[in-house]
């Protein structure tokens, strides 16, 4: 189940017909999807010599090209097509559509085509983002004028509902699979994207006359809101840690806002096909990234020695360097490359003190817990950005919000004294209403139960080496009961039941699919676990409205409870008693926060852990102190 390929194979046939000088016309939604998948030498190999937008009106007509279109089946574009058939620009059309035509739609393409030109309408169900191989995106980032909720947490807003189906659907075609489906029964989006999914796999089964397998390939439907932790935390791992602080759209990374950056690397591409030392080292922590530049470096450096002139001494000698210099030249680009976005990650660290940002994160998102009075110290550090401060709050109150309402209540009004905004800071209790304790259906922290508590415990131990990837994501518990047939159909209910054994029986395609967005660190696992996986036969691919970092999954969540009713700004119950009069106007709607500093319960770290921990990020700090004069050092002409 490699979408990466998939999709690779819809746009090397879409392209290799006709075999002639053509133009290729996109519309917003397949252009990064052909940018994730075909390079354009690999066009250019198929005779595309330009590559254009069906929407744009300033194309001129070349009367002597073919011209493929690939389009995704919404209004604006069978519009913009239609429009381009009634005052054809090329001699040939080949239409190629993302997901499935409607007879009205190839009825009114047909009516448009009054000069004929059309060759070739087909379907290539190439409609999501194929970001790794087990990892596709549907490039839905939600905002005010494209939500994904409706007027409540709960409810799909029509036209995202509409297209999630649409991309798994595709999915699903693309991979030739027909799936028993599973759902978070807590969540209704979830339960109404499962129906719709399977009404849509019923209405058209032709297209899904697979041949069937032993055991039926897994859709399992999950909910952002049961797992708001993961996207909240600074990422470190590599491809995670660059989406963090920099941000990749659709495989590309914009450098212009740092500092002396070179011209030539102001944007760069950054996907695992086309950059070999980025497929190596896209899953590794920081640390151990440090090494593996550092040995990327030495290597280009002594190839650098190889390809000077000095070491030209006969014929061969020059045949041998024509030969080897562009693949030289691009090895140079690429070492550029690494080395500016590493030293970026290194001044960002550094810069906004992620470093003890990043324990306390760690503490709060895992069983452990963190000290009330550490976060007291951070929320007050003028060095730590407002941003930071207020999603270690969050953490906060998520990981505490039944058992220390006064301290949740102390700590907003901190992030108040401290550089926040009311409405920022209001964004506490907003979490709390849509994705706390009594909006999950599962025990994210694993405090309710001993053998929870034990579990979680032993884990610590066997992860305690490395105090800033403690948190494993709640999809690998998941995904750990599903695989060992423990995951409770009361929790996890099929939409239709096909046996009584069904949830016993070991899925061997696993399609997991995240409404509200995935993020590169459950990426990662699913990477991983598939690494383990794969040799008794079972493939797991993970997907998303989009892939979140902190940011956008923030925004997200800011934009959405507008629409919602005004109670959301409110304390949930648990808090209201505790919190004292401190009016906020969010939105024109007040809120009561406060608290008296220090009341209610909480942990107190043993003093060996204490210095354990700090061993530990002084080794963290020292390797990135010589990551950075490493970098530093390095220069390339």
């Amino acid at each position: 189940m490699d979408v990466v390929k998939a999709v690779e194979t819809y746009i090397t046939k879409l392209v290799s017909t006709p075999s002639a000088m053509k133009v290729l016309l996109l519309d917003a939604h397949t252009t990064p999807i052909v940018s994730l998948a075909a390079t354009q030498s690999t066009l250019l190999s198929h005779q595309v010599y330009l590559t254009d937008r069906v929407d744009n009106p300033q194309r001129n007509r070349m009367p002597h090209m073919k011209c493929v279109c690939f389009l995704q089946p919404n209004e604006d574009s069978i519009e913009a097509v239609s429009s381009e058939l009634r005052e054809p620009k090329y001699a040939d059309y080949y239409l190629y559509f993302s997901n499935i035509l409607s007879k009205s739609t190839i009825e009114r393409l047909a009516e448009a085509d009054e000069f004929e030109v059309v060759r070739e309408v087909q379907e290539y169900f190439a409609d999501y983002a194929p970001l790794l191989p087990s990892l596709f995106s549907l490039n839905h980032i939600p905002t005010e004028d494209r939500p994904l909720y409706g007027s409540s947490p709960n409810t799909w807003d029509d036209a995202a509902l509409g297209r999630s189906v649409q991309g798994i659907i595709a999915v699903l075609l693309s991979l030739r699979k027909k799936p028993v489906i599973r759902y978070e029964k807590m969540s209704g989006m979830a339960k109404k994207l499962a129906n719709e999914v399977h009404h849509r796999i019923q209405s058209d089964s032709t297209l899904f006359d697979f041949r069937p397998t032993v055991v039926s390939p897994l859709l399992i439907i999950l909910d952002r809101r049961n797992d708001p932790v993961t996207p909240l935390l600074t990422q470190w791992t590599y491809q995670a840690m660059v989406h963090e602080l920099l941000g990749i759209h659709n495989g590309r990374v914009n450098l212009t806002m740092v500092p002396d950056i070179r011209p030539e690397l102001s944007e760069i591409t950054l996907t695992t096909p086309t950059d070999p030392f980025f497929q190596a080292h896209h899953l590794a922590t920081f640390g151990d990234l440090g090494t593996s530049l550092k040995n990327y470096v030495q290597s280009y450096q002594s190839r650098s020695l190889a390809q000077s002139p000095s070491a030209i001494n006969s014929i061969s000698d020059m045949k041998r360097f024509v030969e080897e210099y562009p693949e030289f030249r691009k090895l140079g680009g690429n070492v550029s490359k690494h080395v500016a976005l590493v030293g970026e990650l290194s001044r960002l660290v550094d810069r906004d003190r992620l470093l003890d940002v990043g324990e306390v994160e760690q503490g709060l998102a895992t069983s452990s817990g963190y000290d009330f009075k550490t976060v007291q110290a951070l929320v007050t550090n003028n060095a730590v950005p407002a941003w930071n401060k207020l999603r270690i709050v969050i953490l906060y109150a998520l990981r505490y919000q039944k058992s220390q309402t006064g301290n949740i209540a102390s700590l907003i009004n901190l992030l108040l004294a401290n550089g926040v905004s009311r409405e920022e800071a209001g964004l506490v209790y907003v979490f709390l209403n849509i994705a706390g304790s009594d909006q999950r259906q599962d025990d994210l922290f694993s405090t309710e139960s001993l053998l929870a508590k034990g579990k979680s415990a032993l884990k610590g131990l066997k992860g305690v080496e490395n105090v800033y990837t403690q948190h494993n994501p709640h999809l690998s518990q998941t995904l750990e009961n599903l695989l060992k047939g423990r995951l409770k159909e009361s929790s996890y209910p099929f939409l239709e039941s096909s046996g009584t054994n069904l949830g016993l029986q070991r899925p061997q395609d696993i399609i997991i699919f995240i409404i509200g967005g995935t993020t590169y660190e459950e990426a990662r696992t699913v990477t991983l676990l598939n690494q383990e996986v794969n040799s008794v036969g079972t493939q797991i691919l993970l997907g998303g409205t989009c892939v979140h970092n902190s940011s956008s999954y923030v925004e997200m969540i800011r934009a959405a409870a507008k629409k919602f009713p005004p109670s959301v700004y409110e304390p949930p119950p648990e808090s209201a008693s505790n919190a004292p009069s401190l009016n906020l106007n969010l939105g024109g709607v007040n809120v009561t926060l406060g608290g008296p500093a220090g009341t209610g319960l909480y942990r107190t770290s043993s003093d060996n852990v204490g210095m354990q921990t700090e061993g530990i990020k002084d080794g963290v700090r020292s390797l990135f102190d010589k990551v950075k004069q490493g970098v530093d050092k390095i220069g390339f002409s």
